[in-house]
């Protein structure tokens, strides 16, 4: 793991605290940068997404498609659980929580953006720490690729849809238009640049050429990572100052999401007879969030300051600690397979 993936949570941390301190102390510089809107989409945001989100994209091979059909059972096991439960559960656990358990504590409209917030989180499943994960559980690398690369297909088609079906159903209102935009803007152009790369990449200089060009555009996708924990952070600032257990109250569904939806996909592939080097990596996809899609979709619905930005940032928190907890058991748990 490189500097970034390793002290993920380090950085979402320093970037809290330093969002918080300088929303504390500069308050009206936030406020100018939430300003600079078009159609609903932040223009600093969105910058700070594509920075994120562009180098993941180079990696995604969609000419490993055509091996779709060896061993489908592990992608299928993927499929189902990112598109046919894991965002439906999310929902519900959302809504358990913030509706219900935590329901003396939230006031209705940020329990409703909470809502929202997690119910994003939960429709985008990962496609860049993936391949962190797969490699630290000793996965099939290619067989990883295939899996991502046919998500992120999926998702193109899938993600708006569900994401305004299950927005509606918890009485949140969601403007289609927006949510198309954002559909667009954050997983169709930068899916097409990232092809456009690797394949302009491919011709120069083969895989090693990739490589390379991924290795030097990573370090941005720390700086993009960072100046929107800032921002966002900045921008809620007083809120948390005001209400701190806010961010431990969004943490506990999500945490439980994340281990119950590991715990449904471990049985599953064990039931299937997966190989470990199968089985782990598809059930690490279906637990983890492509957490970047999840902060700009919820800027550009709810805008910047909202308690849904919120919730996706505090995604972003919880994700890497636990993602290691379960790479561990799923290390230990390796004689379990075939």
């Amino acid at each position: 793991m490189g500097l970034f993936e390793r002290y993920l949570t380090v950085w979402v941390g320093l970037g809290i605290a330093g969002g918080v301190g300088l929303g504390l102390w500069v308050p009206q510089a936030f406020l100018a940068v939430a300003a600079l809107e078009v159609a609903h989409v932040n223009l600093v945001v969105a910058v700070f997404i594509w920075v994120m989100i562009y180098p993941m994209m180079i990696q995604i091979d969609f000419a490993s498609i055509k091996d779709v059909g060896q061993r489908p059972r592990g992608l299928v096991l993927t499929l189902v659980i990112n598109w046919l439960i894991k965002p439906f559960t999310m929902a519900a656990l959302a809504v358990l929580f913030f509706e219900h358990l935590f329901a003396p504590w939230v006031d209705p409209q940020s329990a409703s953006e909470y809502i929202a917030g997690m119910i994003l989180l939960g429709v985008a499943p990962c496609t860049a720490m993936v391949f962190v994960w797969s490699q630290m559980v000793k996965g099939d690398a290619a067989y990883t690729l295939v899996q991502v690369s046919v998500n992120d297909l999926i998702m193109v088609f899938a993600f708006a849809p569900i994401a305004a079906f299950l927005l509606g159903v918890t009485d949140v209102t969601v403007p289609w238009q927006t949510l198309a935009l954002s559909a667009v803007l954050y997983v169709v152009l930068p899916l097409l640049a990232g092809v456009a790369t690797r394949l302009l990449w491919l011709r120069a200089g083969g895989l090693p050429r990739v490589a390379r060009g991924v290795a030097a555009l990573k370090p941005w996708s720390v700086v993009g990572l960072i100046a929107t924990v800032v921002l966002l952070f900045g921008l809620q600032a007083r809120t948390i100052v005001e209400q701190p257990l806010v961010i431990g109250l969004i943490a506990v569904p999500l945490v439980l999401q994340s281990y119950g939806i590991f715990a449904l996909s471990y049985l599953a592939a064990w039931k299937l007879k997966l190989p470990h080097n199968v089985a782990a990596p598809a059930c690490m996809i279906g637990t983890s969030n492509f957490f970047e899609l999840a902060v700009a979709v919820a800027i550009s619905l709810f805008g910047l300051n909202s308690g849904a930005a919120l919730a996706t940032v505090v995604g972003v928190l919880v994700e890497v600690p636990v993602m290691l907890s379960l790479v561990a058991l799923a290390n230990r748990t390796r004689h379990w397979f075939p």
